[in-house]
């Protein structure tokens, strides 16, 4: 088997090379031929067709989804749920990898800024609980890599090659993570009505009687 590392794109506002320091030059190919798992090698090769580039968020999403995995002990192609805690780059690797999308309501996306993630399994029907495991990239460990931390601090211009060169050094070494149980919401009914300010059909939740879009426009939903 050629374990040779992918081409991958690279985002025009790095350049390729990327100049670190005077006269040492970063190629993203060169990083990736540190890899010897041709399995990881081909997971970045699907995240960067479907992200664009590999960047570094996107290849945090790369370790968090094996870490989670393993922890959880998933069997290949089983079923996952992922609630990621920022849009950036971070769910990209759930969605073309473990299938994990907003539309089939195995992504959810919960928008607090953090490199982090929660991720179960699919739980049996009579279940109201389920374990998931939460995982964070920490910055009490990031801290061991300078270079790494000050790209996760956003205190220094460190470009994805650097940062993700050390990441595969560092491996899972610079996440934390804890078990947790999480109450599974009982499934509601789905109604539909109509609207009666639009006129329009909408998914109607708690019997109101105009739909989410007309009760903002008319301020009774505040951001």
């Amino acid at each position: 088997m050629n374990k040779s590392a992918p081409r991958v794109c690279i985002h025009s506002d790095y350049g390729n090379p990327f100049k670190v320091n005077p006269g040492k030059e970063i190629f993203m190919d060169d990083v990736l031929k540190k890899i010897t798992d041709p399995y990881l090698l081909f997971q970045i090769k699907q995240v960067s067709s479907f992200h664009g580039y590999l960047s570094t968020g996107a290849f945090i999403g790369i370790q968090m989804l094996n870490i989670a995995k393993r922890l959880l002990e998933a069997d290949p192609g089983e079923q996952l749920y992922v609630a990621c805690e920022t849009y950036s780059c971070l769910p990209d690797p759930f969605q073309i990898l473990a299938g994990c999308t907003i539309g089939n309501k195995k992504l959810k996306i919960r928008d607090f800024g953090k490199m982090a993630v929660v991720v179960n399994k699919k739980a049996p029907e009579d279940q109201m609980l389920v374990r998931s495991v939460r995982i964070v990239l920490d910055p009490a460990k990031t801290v061991q890599y300078p270079r790494l931390h000050e790209w996760y601090m956003n205190t220094g211009k460190v470009p994805h090659e650097e940062a993700i060169s050390l990441l595969i050094d560092a491996g899972e070494s610079v996440y934390s993570y804890k078990f947790m149980d999480i109450e599974l919401p009982k499934k509601p009914d789905k109604r539909i009505a109509l609207c009666i300010n639009c006129g329009e059909s909408f998914v109607q939740k708690n019997g109101g009687a105009l739909c989410l879009a007309c009760m903002e426009n008319i301020g009774v939903l505040k951001e």
